[in-house]
């Protein structure tokens, strides 16, 4: 038989069996069905006898990222380094070391007590089917172990000991601060690599003490927040205008507790669902921020914008109308949803968390938002003063003192500068770097800040001066229409009076006549009434 007969005859049997397969599937009963793959197990049992166990990336419906997967993706990466034919590289430390783990769909043999085990990484895709403003791709790897099963006691008791407690290990040699940043409903990382320390904020050392105090007593206060029933979280308030150091601090405390920072761009969340799946996925030891919230969204302004929109749309059309496509790409994240991420239930998920909100503009945040107990802390950074200076001059010039610093400290007092604008012109501008050029340049910074100080305060005054005489102006006009309005009221009233007095005694007049012809008087034609009978009694005489 040649081997094009052969391939033929084989290709006619696996079609046969797939066909009766397919019968046997849809025509047999279940019961059956049930009975046949329970027994067709066991025989497989029999012919394949080994133990497999999956290690999920996400456990709970892609809710929290699996501990055990992270811990042997650390283990493996040696092994990986060895066996595997396929690597994927991440440098770490500085780029100095280089960690090595496994690709998808490989495989690497490992042994413990001479016994043999083999471990294979995979990943499961599907996407959405429903068309979305934001697409998202449902992706879940794993990691497979696979072993004899007359090895199962040692490899789920020392074997599984061994590789978390190594991966650990190996996680606290390589582990590297991270900055993540979400998209939709997942975060990304990039390596966080910021200088800032509280030793070099531009701020009152008694004001930086006092936060450094704060933030080491809650990364030690585990037991305390258990013993209390409270969740092991702290909530900070940063407020003041543009560049007075939010961002700076933040990376100071990062790096003062060694945390990683959770950057949430709110306007990238689809709504509360997707913003509860992203505080579930965050990590203890970590930092969530929402920088400038109130321009994040505008959570009061949305809420009272959609109630007038539904008012009007009431009073033209009672019918009920399908939401615009702007409305469906928006956001819908709401106040309510924003609340429960930073203090309801669903924030309990992880403990020893950070949660800061940064805002130019306080007073345009909702109260409930940054009540205490939600914001436990509110630090306002401000404009720079003569301390905060002294900061920045030994870290840009490397100066304690200098002889110009007395005129800085009384222009400081005069004037608002913010601490980045002070910085700038400490930079350095020569390569020789010259310290009183730099002072003397931000000396002439501050008193053009304050001749415009003065200048727009004069302007201001002229302006509210302006405003004030037209005010009056307006006022004196709106008097003058008002006595003009009463003089003609009271005239008008005058001639009302005068015309029904002159009514009333033109219907008195009208009545008396009539009263007088009724008795027998007549008018001489002089206005004067004779009586009738005693003219004719005259007449006779």
């Amino acid at each position: 038989m040649n081997p094009a007969d052969m391939f033929t005859q084989v290709g006619s049997v696996i079609a046969s069996v797939m066909f009766a397969w397919a019968m046997f599937k849809q025509y047999c009963p279940y019961s059956v069905q049930e009975y046949f793959d329970k027994y067709s197990k066991r025989a497989f049992t029999f012919v394949y006898p080994y133990i497999q166990i999956s290690f999920n990336e996400f456990t709970g419906d892609r809710f929290m990222r699996s501990e055990a997967y992270s811990t042997i993706e650390n283990y493996l990466g040696s092994r990986s380094s060895t066996q595997a034919k396929r690597l994927k590289a991440d440098v770490v430390k500085n780029s100095q070391s280089v960690v090595l783990s496994m690709d998808d769909y490989e495989e690497v043999e490992d042994e413990f007590q001479g016994v043999k085990l083999r471990w294979a990484s995979g990943k499961h895709i599907s996407k959405t089917q429903s068309v979305s403003f934001y697409p998202v791709t449902d992706e879940k790897k794993y990691y497979k172990l696979t072993f004899h099963k007359r090895h199962r006691q040692l490899i789920l008791g020392d074997y599984l000991n061994h590789v978390l407690k190594e991966g650990n290990e190996i996680k606290v040699r390589n582990r590297q601060r991270k900055l993540y940043t979400n998209s939709g409903s997942y975060w990304r990382h990039v390596v966080f690599q910021h200088p800032a320390s509280f030793e070099t904020l531009a701020m009152e050392a008694e004001r930086k003490q006092e936060i450094v105090d704060d933030l080491v007593i809650f990364s030690k206060a585990e037991d305390f927040y258990a013993r209390i029933g409270r969740a092991w979280k702290r909530g900070y308030l940063l407020f003041g205008p543009p560049g007075t150091g939010k961002s700076t601090m933040i990376a100071a405390m990062a790096n003062l507790l060694n945390y990683d920072i959770y950057d949430l761009e709110l306007t990238a969340v689809k709504d509360n669902t997707e913003l509860r799946k992203l505080l579930i996925e965050t990590t203890t030891r970590s930092i969530i921020v929402i920088e400038d919230i109130d321009c994040s969204l505008d959570l009061t302004g949305q809420r009272k914008k959609k109630k007038e929109d539904e008012g009007e749309r009431d009073e033209k059309d009672p019918k009920p109308k399908l939401p615009k496509e702007e409305d469906s790409k928006q956001s819908q994240v709401t106040l309510s949803g924003i609340l429960n991420f930073v203090d309801g239930l669903w924030s309990a998920c992880r403990g020893e968390r950070l949660i800061v909100f940064t805002t130019n503009f306080v007073e345009k945040l909702d109260p409930a938002l940054i009540r205490k107990g939600r914001m436990d802390k509110h630090i306002e950074l401000s404009y720079c003063s003569f301390e905060a200076f002294q900061v920045l001059a030994k870290n840009y010039l490397r100066l304690d003192s200098h002889h110009l610093f007395a005129r800085i400290q009384e222009l400081l007092g005069e004037t608002k500068m913010t601490p980045a604008e002070v910085a700038e012109h400490l930079m350095p501008k020569t390569i020789s770097g010259d310290a009183k050029v730099c002072l003397e340049s931000l000396i002439g910074a501050l008193e053009k800040a304050k001749e415009d100080a003065i200048l727009k305060a004069e302007e201001e005054a002229k302006e509210k001066e302006k405003e004030s005489a037209r005010l009056k102006a307006e006022e004196e006009a709106k008097e003058k229409e008002r006595e003009k309005a009463k003089a003609e009221e009271e005239a008008k009233e005058k001639a009302k009076a005068a015309e029904e007095a002159k009514e009333k005694d033109s219907s008195a007049a009208e009545n008396a006549k009539k009263h007088a012809k009724d008795n027998g008087f007549c008018d001489n034609g002089n206005g004067e009434l004779n009586n009738k009978e005693n003219k004719q009694e005259g007449f006779s005489h």
